[in-house]
């Protein structure tokens, strides 16, 4: 049962207003059908498979676990070989997926498929202005990513607080807050700077359907809201990584001078994928956001869901509800 409406959930014909980041490594089936199993919207990644034809695998293999909607992540980025991306996004329409998640670069160049097949689009953005634009070109939601989150924040360092009430007053369509949201607090407060609903990554990451080493979800686990580090930023390709070895080393690197030849090695993602499968936090560069600071267990995709908006709702009928004065003296 809906606990809380919001004009997301009623475009998306989703329960919740919780969706589940798109996360290289992280998003497959098993964490993704668990979050719509929940009501919220789970997301497939869709370069985690290796070939289209492993994407379409994977989204049978969601649909064993979960009859409820959910979507495929489909992050474009500038590379000098690009994987094939109109073989992933026609394997995303002949699946009958409903629901796209674009990152990274300009989406308006895969939109007239998905478009021509009644699927809708979230855009990912770092920045106003770009949400602004995803909008003019017809995407149907956005979700807004403040410098809080993990993976790519931007170059504008720009917090939540800030970004969200700014789109806020711009934005016409739907949108979601992404970047630092963990928990019930988070989600009320989303709202009340005006979203309609958050996007979560590390908190799903650290759950028991997440496909990921036990040893790096204790390590999320134990970590604080310092333990994490900003590589990149003289590139001006900034990520937010979990603090280790690695990352330290890079940032050490790139600080003195180096370019990223330098760091190519380090920073391979054959080396953060090995960190996931392998459970050694210190192999490579793997996303954490700084709600790590936030998390404190591991339970299930579902829990985190049904306890983030019953928690979120008995917040705003309970204690924001009692802040307010019944008959308030003196106010016209």
């Amino acid at each position: 049962m809906s606990i809380l409406k919001t004009r997301f959930t009623e475009a998306f014909g989703v329960e919740h207003p919780i969706v589940q980041g798109g996360m290289q490594w992280v998003g497959r089936a098993e964490l993704a059908a668990a979050v719509s199993e929940a009501g919220g919207l789970g997301l497939i990644t869709a370069l985690t498979q290796p070939t289209p034809a492993d994407l379409a695998k994977e989204i049978a293999r969601a649909r064993t676990l979960t009859d409820k909607p959910f979507g495929v992540n489909l992050t474009i980025l500038p590379t000098i070989s690009p994987p094939p991306y109109d073989e992933y996004r026609r394997v995303i329409v002949d699946e009958g997926i409903r629901i796209v998640e674009t990152a990274g670069s300009n989406p308006e160049p895969h939109m007239d498929l998905f478009k021509e097949h009644g699927v809708k689009i979230i855009h990912k953005c770092t920045s106003v202005r770009h949400a602004l634009k995803a909008q003019r070109i017809g995407v149907d939601a956005v979700s807004i990513d403040g410098f809080e989150c993990a993976g790519h924040p931007g170059e504008d360092d720009i917090p939540g607080l800030i970004l969200i009430p700014a789109a806020a007053d711009k934005l016409t369509i739907p949108f979601v807050a992404s970047g630092g949201f963990g928990d019930a607090r988070g989600l009320v407060a989303a709202l009340a700077l005006g979203a309609d609903g958050i996007n979560m990554g590390s908190r799903f990451m650290c759950t028991v359907e997440s496909p990921i080493d036990e040893a790096v979800k204790k390590a999320i686990v134990a970590g604080d809201e310092r333990d994490t580090e900003l590589i990149f930023r003289p590139l001006r390709n900034t990520a937010r990584v979990a603090k280790n070895s690695v990352s330290t080393e890079v940032v050490r690197i790139l600080n003195e001078g180096g370019e990223f030849a330098d760091v190519r090695e380090l920073v391979a993602g054959a080396r953060g994928k090995l960190v996931y499968e392998n459970g050694d936090v210190e192999a490579g560069i793997w996303s954490v956001g700084l709600v790590q600071g936030l998390i404190n267990d591991i339970p299930t995709a579902g829990e985190v869901v049904r306890r983030i908006v019953t928690e979120a709702a008995d917040l705003i009928r309970g204690r924001l509800a009692g802040l307010v004065a019944a008959d308030p003296v003196g106010v016209a």
